[in-house]
């Protein structure tokens, strides 16, 4: 019985996490504000495939793509690349959102993204 149970409560981490991996395919939007007061739009297209993402990221500087996604659960990661810099992204799924955070160099910024 107690086997039984641990499996049971084994299984239901497992499809938590497969349905956290599931939520994050398809597009989202949101606005990058950085210190100076600008602000940019952003939009992802994610694609998840096992605990490997693909896609594409838009901002003011066009389509760029997704390059080294991971996913695990519901954390996530990727780089993209622009010009000679490179952006590390790091996020977390959540129900209704996505937290992102971006890095590059000593700069570190971070966004929420919603479903569009």
């Amino acid at each position: 019985m107690k086997k039984l149970f641990l499996l049971s409560i084994l299984l239901c981490f497992v499809a938590a996490g497969l349905a956290a991996t599931t939520a994050l395919s398809g597009q989202w939007i949101g606005t990058l504000k950085t210190d100076d007061g600008n602000e940019y739009p952003l939009q992802y297209n994610f694609k998840v495939d096992g605990d490997k993402l693909t896609g594409t990221v838009r901002g003011p500087h066009g389509d760029l793509p997704i390059n080294d996604g991971q996913i695990h659960g519901s954390v996530f990661s990727f780089d993209v690349s622009l010009d000679k810099m490179f952006l590390l992204h790091t996020g977390k799924i959540y129900p209704d959102s996505i937290s992102l955070d971006i890095e590059c160099d000593e700069t570190k910024a971070h966004t929420v993204l919603k479903r569009n």
